[in-house]
């Protein structure tokens, strides 16, 4: 059976999922060049399909993220909605629509409405010959449930499956149990309580994007006094309570107005408030509610093995202390975990509701994306347009050339084999430097990324090493850079891919069978200089989408500070 998974809304992406495994998967930002592109993923739906030589009538099942969809924003448009969250007509409008939906409901006329939007959202897919009685939607938070629990594949034990985000569906989190292949759902959370739409707003009002720069502030909290961090932390601390009548959830407090139209309340909560005691305050108390909620669902519940999916669990701080909690046994967190693996969530929901579980197998790598041969790699060498002077040359082995490089210190782009899904780099399109040197740091943030001087970098490491450097007595796996670590004696053979204020690191642990080319890398460069990881951040420039294309890669080679970068069998340096 071939299941076609789709999300339509913000982070736009699609998957084929055949036979319980992922054939191939994109995001639509990388193939459009447009960050977090929102909309129906059309060119990534045409991927997946030239991937597997296949046509639209030869697709079992199309399924689709959420049974509602917000309208596509820009990101000018997204920062005016924040801002105007609360602005006398949006308000009214916001009242207007609740009346008009209420009525609609008492006169059941509510799935009339919602079939409406969907049969906007489904247009694209039938020009493109997609029958409309094989498209189906899926609910926002089991698709997210999916994602983690049909990602795991453990059919055996009994999984409790926690999924938290900003909102899908009028919920922001939900609590289940997986047993035997099936999800029974045994709480969720409205919207209105959401704790992912506390940190956007925070995250907005700091002066960055939400939907985006979450990652910033989260980076930014080890930094802040303790004692500012705690002012600030007990403000927001007044906001949110658990009830005892009901242990599986949390909810806002009265003093706290609904979390998505909050701009004015959390301008006026945090006026003349320090940048960093802000972030320092914010993390603490999504740190406090995340673990505290995932106490009471283990204690409730009584199963230990936890798997997770949502975008607030991109937080791998968050995620470092729910690992660490005595109550959980096991963890398991989709990789990658906002919206774009709903597309993934959604296929594998439809596929086990369809098809059963007997051929679904567990997750592995992520490597699903477009790949390019050396004569496509040849002929954008000769037909790009260098603003300055390169050579290039095919080269052998090039993976020893590449860690010979690393060696002696150059910083090196590279782009090979597939790309890998979701907002991590996981070797195939990275910007790799010796971890043990820190002025890499200054030469990728200035001359290359353009990023927050404050943002720490994350390593690969060897699997036969990863033990010399992170503290994991729990043995939880770490291939995706969705967990951070404490970390060993030996961190200073990473100083400049690890958190350099609370020395916490955030792996990918690499495995020989998963990734032989870029494993031979790290191999030959602990060879070389008796390290056993590299510095490995993702291969674009700041605010754009990672390389996905051979013309991709040139284009940021061309307009950053790179020097050297190794795509597919080719070397191409700067003169």
């Amino acid at each position: 059976m071939r299941v076609l998974g789709i999300n339509d809304g913000h982070n736009a992406a699609a998957c084929l999922y055949e036979d319980g495994q992922i054939i191939a998967a994109v995001q639509e930002e990388r193939l459009r060049r447009v960050k977090n592109w929102s909309g129906m993923p059309t060119q990534a739906i045409d991927f997946v399909l030239k991937t597997a030589g296949i046509s639209p009538g030869r697709v079992d099942w199309a399924a689709i993220n959420g049974y509602h969809a917000a309208f596509p924003m820009t990101r000018e448009q997204l920062l005016e909605e924040y801002e105007r969250n609360n602005d006398w007509d949006k308000t009214a409008q916001r009242k207007l629509k609740r009346m008009i939906r209420a009525g609609a409901k008492s006169l059941g006329m509510l799935e009339r409405i919602r079939s409406r939007r969907q049969d906007d959202r489904v247009k694209e897919l039938l020009a493109l010959g997609f029958p409309r009685e094989r498209i189906v939607f899926v609910e926002h938070h089991t698709a997210h449930a999916s994602a983690a629990y049909y990602g795991l594949a453990n059919f055996y034990d009994d999984i409790l499956v926690l999924t938290a985000d900003g909102s899908g569906d009028g919920v922001c989190a939900s609590v289940s149990i997986g047993r035997k292949g099936r999800l029974e759902r045994l709480h969720q959370i409205p919207m209105a309580h959401s704790l992912g739409n506390i940190y956007a707003m925070v995250t907005f009002l700091m002066g960055m994007v939400p939907l985006e720069h979450e990652y910033k502030v989260m980076g930014l909290a080890p930094y802040a006094d303790p004692k500012g961090a705690e002012r600030v932390f007990q403000k927001f601390m007044g906001l949110i309570r658990f009830n005892p009548r009901q242990p599986l959830g949390w909810e806002k407090t009265e003093r706290c107005p609904e979390t998505y139209y909050s701009y004015r309340f959390f301008r006026s909560l945090l006026e003349r408030e320090r940048f960093d005691w802000i972030a320092g305050g914010l993390q603490r108390f999504t740190e406090t509610i995340l673990t505290q909620w995932v106490s009471n669902c283990v204690r409730e519940t009584g199963v230990r093995r936890v798997a997770l999916g949502g975008g607030i669990f991109m937080n791998v701080k968050v995620n470092k202390l729910i690992m660490e909690l005595p109550e959980v046994e096991e963890l398991f967190i989709y990789p990658s975990c906002g919206d774009e693996t709903n597309a993934m969530g959604a296929a594998y929901c439809i596929y086990a509701e369809k098809a059963g579980i007997h051929k679904m197998a567990p997750l592995r790598d992520l490597y699903w994306g477009p790949q390019f041969s050396d004569a496509e790699v040849e002929d954008a060498l000769r037909t790009f347009r260098f603003r300055a002077p390169v050579q290039f040359q095919w080269v052998k082995n090039i993976e020893h050339k590449v860690a010979e490089r690393l060696a002696e210190g150059c910083v090196v782009a590279r782009h090979a084999g597939r790309e890998e899904f979701g907002a991590r780099a996981l070797g195939n399109r990275s910007i790799l430097a010796n971890p043990s040197d820190p002025r890499v740091i200054r030469i990728i943030n200035e001359a290359i990324k353009a990023r927050d001087f404050w943002m720490p970098f994350a390593p690969s490491l060897l699997g036969e090493r990863a033990s010399d450097y992170i503290v994991n007595p729990k043995r939880v796996p770490a291939p995706y850079m969705i967990l951070t670590f404490d970390t060993s004696e030996r961190r200073r053979e990473l100083t400049a891919a690890i958190h350099p204020y609370d020395f916490t690191v955030r792996p990918q642990v690499v495995e020989r069978m998963w990734n032989p080319r870029y494993h031979a890398i790290l191999k030959e460069f602990e060879r070389l200089t008796g390290i056993g990881g590299l510095l490995n951040t993702s291969f674009n420039l700041h605010g754009f989408p990672i390389a996905s294309s051979p013309w991709d890669s040139l284009d940021v080679f061309d307009r950053s500070g790179l020097t050297t970068l190794a795509i597919e069998n080719w070397l191409v340096e700067k003169k």
